[in-house]
């Protein structure tokens, strides 16, 4: 019994001393060898960290003008552990963020490390709130955008979100260049959670992003806005647009598309839309839209440019053509009428586009033929989109070739039963009178900082023949010296153009699109204008009545600007 109670002592003590050999073993490895990955775990779980958003990049106009920069704001935000008044707390903050209490006490009694209260807060609130200097409620400094002209160019330059990032227009395009970096603040705290007083904090200040250079000018988009709204009250229209663009490298002068909105509060239905809750969502997106690149229209007779310019340049048609109307003409068994029911008479080529004439152009689509045509509407470049450097650009909306027939091709040829956008119609209408280069619409020029970023485009060379794109120009300039576009004339200068009136379909519903695109001079276009007024009412609809004179009354604005001499019209 003796010898086995030794036995028995003598293993409990090799179990204890091994364990106690292991345990020594354990802490040494993990003391020594394994130090570095437990002062990390360590140092982790001590640490809190907080952003430091970085400045967004202005957004400016082609003369420095900024169109968007920022505004210093705060975010509020709780550390539940380093709250000593609670009730303190819930109480100051609903107060001065003027939040209900029951939401803000929601927030403070999450058991997060850090729980945001509220961001974009006003400079000077957060200012208030420090000075109460609650424990475990922290403001840090942040940027809000800040849209210097409100609405200005609202549905190009869009809009950002609560996190400062874009969501619309030119701000979404370029967010990788707006955004920046963000930076970070690291603090220490304690094992209650207690951020340590007077331990050194670890900074990485953000980098701000990189600012936008456009080639909006301020002072065009000032006057091209004015001339919409002014165009949309008088012909108590439902929209109107314009659009203003050098037609030799497509950058982009000015767009308005009205009613805008606000771009500082962007949610805020204008005063133009039913505030109808139930649809708000739908109000917004289309409130939001940008029809001169989202929307497809029938671009009516300024299409008729495009037939004169393939029938000349693949030889079917010439300067020679005469045309006499009666009024109408008989396609297949459908009789398609003339605008002047009682018909133009005898006309040459340049006075069928002079009088826009319907029939006339039936006959010079018939015989280009449906091939032909079609064809070289591909070279145009019409089935594509324009790649304007704004999100969401709708495409062309056209007969499939094989089922153009004779009344289709009829219809096209003056610029009914297909859709396009606004913007494709002036890309096309610049193709056509700048020598036949089809250019790339768009609106940044390039970034400035350390990282300068100079942006450049696509372009196709001689889509048209030169000699067709001179002959172009100066029937389109008797067009308006002569023909139905005579009401955006500008004294001293030469003015080339084509109206356009479209109806909307269903056919026969007494809605209406009067357009107008006008460039100058006629003989070297420096700059290229396009005026859309959607749903005019009244006795006059027609584009040449009230599209062209707003055109006119632009260019006799911008011309002396953009210091474009007059001339004789001899």
């Amino acid at each position: 019994m003796q010898i086995f109670s030794k036995k028995k002592i003598l293993v409990s003590a090799v179990i204890i001393t091994s364990l106690f050999l292991i345990l020594i073993g354990r802490i040494v490895f993990v003391m020594v060898f394994d130090a570095d990955r437990y002062i990390k775990m360590a140092d982790e779980l001590h640490k809190r960290e907080r952003t430091i958003k970085a400045a967004r990049g202005k957004i400016l106009d082609r003369n420095g003008v900024v169109l968007a920069d920022n505004k210093s704001v705060c975010t509020v935000s709780v550390i539940h552990s380093q709250l000593k008044d609670a009730n303190k707390v819930i109480d100051i903050l609903s107060n001065e963020l003027d939040i209900d209490r029951e939401t803000v006490a929601k927030k403070v009694g999450k058991l997060s490390s850090m729980e945001r209260i509220a961001s974009n807060v006003d400079k000077s609130v957060g200012d208030r709130l420090r000075e109460y200097n609650l424990a475990g409620v922290k403001i840090d400094e942040d940027y809000r955008r800040n849209y210097i002209y409100d609405s200005l160019a609202s549905k190009v330059i869009g809009f950002t979100g609560a996190d400062n990032q874009g969501i619309l227009g030119l701000e979404v395009k370029y967010d990788s260049y707006l955004s920046g970096k963000a930076g970070t603040i690291l603090t220490y705290s304690d094992a209650h959670g207690v951020e340590i007083e007077g331990m050194e904090k670890e900074r990485v200040s953000p980098v701000a992003g990189s600012d936008l250079i456009t080639s909006l000018d301020y002072n065009i988009q000032q006057w091209a806005n004015e001339l919409a709204y002014g165009a949309m009250t008088e012909c108590n229209a439902k929209a109107a647009s314009i659009i203003v663009m050098n037609p030799a490298n497509g950058e982009i002068y000015a767009m308005a598309n009205v009613p805008e909105y606000n771009l500082n509060d962007p949610f805020a239905l204008t005063e133009y839309m039913d505030d109808d809750e139930a649809d708000k969502q739908k109000l917004l997106n289309s409130m939001w839209r940008n029809t001169c690149i989202c929307d497809t229209y029938e671009p009516g007779s300024t299409f008729k440019m495009v037939t004169a310019s393939i029938g000349l340049d693949i030889g079917v048609l010439n300067t020679n053509l005469s045309y006499t109307c009666p009024g109408f003409k008989i396609v297949d068994d459908r009789r398609i009428r003339c605008a002047k029911t009682a018909g133009h008479g005898p006309q040459t080529f340049a006075q069928t586009v002079m009088n826009s004439c319907n029939p006339a152009f039936i006959e010079w689509g018939l015989r280009i033929g449906a091939d032909a045509y079609y064809d070289n509407m591909v070279r145009f470049g019409i089935m594509d989109k324009t790649m304007i450097d704004i999100p969401g650009e709708a495409g062309t909306i056209m007969h499939k070739k094989e089922n153009i027939k004779n009344v289709e091709l009829a219809t096209i040829s003056f610029g009914q039963s297909f859709q396009i956008t606004p913007m494709k119609m002036l890309q096309t209408a610049s193709m056509i009178i700048n020598g036949g280069n089809l250019i790339t619409p768009h609106f940044a020029v390039s970034t400035s900082g350390e990282e300068k970023e100079i942006f450049s485009y696509p372009e196709r060379k001689n889509v048209i023949s030169k000699e067709t794109s001179d002959t172009m120009r100066d029937i389109l300039f008797k067009v308006v010296d002569e023909g139905g576009g005579s009401k955006a004339k500008v004294e001293g200068y030469k003015i080339g153009g084509k109206t356009a009136t479209s109806e909307k379909l269903p056919r026969g519903n007494g809605k209406y699109v009067a357009s107008f695109i006008g460039f100058a001079p006629a003989d070297d276009p420096k700059v290229i204008a396009m005026c859309i007024i959607d749903e005019p009412t009244g006795v006059i609809y027609y584009g040449g009545q009230i599209a062209a004179p707003v055109v006119g009354k632009l260019f006799s604005e911008i011309l002396p600007y953009m210091g474009i001499e007059k001339t004789s019209l001899d």
